[in-house]
C-alpha cells in the first residue's frame, strides 16, 4: 500500500479517537493537522489541542497510538503537538458543529 493511502486510513481511524469532554472525535474536531507515513512505517502525526495544558492530552495519545498503530503497514506512531496554527472553532467540520449545537452553519 502506498504512503498516501496508509496517511488518509490513519486519518479514518483516528475518527474514532473521541475527545471526552467534548463527545466528538478528533479529527472532525479539527485537532489532526497532518499524517504523513513513511517508507519504513513511520507515521507522524501533527496535532494540537482545544487549550494548552489539556488534562485529557495523555488519553487522547494514549487512543490515537493504539488505533493509529493497529493498522497494517504501520510500526510506530509518533505525535507532534502544536501550538500554530492556532485551534479555533473555525477549524471543526460542520458535522461538529451541529453537534455540539454551534451556530452560524
Amino acid at each position: 500500500m502506498d504512503k498516501e493511502a496508509l496517511a488518509n486510513q490513519v486519518l479514518d481511524a483516528l475518527e474514532n479517537v473521541i475527545d471526552p469532554e467534548l463527545g466528538i472525535d478528533i479529527v472532525n474536531l479539527g485537532l489532526i493537522y497532518d499524517v504523513d507515513v513513511d517508507d519504513n512505517g513511520t507515521c507522524k502525526i501533527n496535532m494540537t489541542l482545544t487549550t494548552p495544558g489539556c488534562p485529557l492530552s495523555d488519553v487522547l495519545d494514549r487512543d490515537i497510538k493504539e488505533k493509529a498503530g493497529n493498522i497494517d503497514g504501520i510500526k510506530q506512531v509518533d505525535i507532534n503537538l502544536v501550538w500554530y496554527p492556532v485551534w479555533t472553532m473555525d477549524k471543526m467540520s460542520r458535522y461538529a458543529k451541529i453537534a455540539l449545537g454551534i451556530g452560524g452553519l
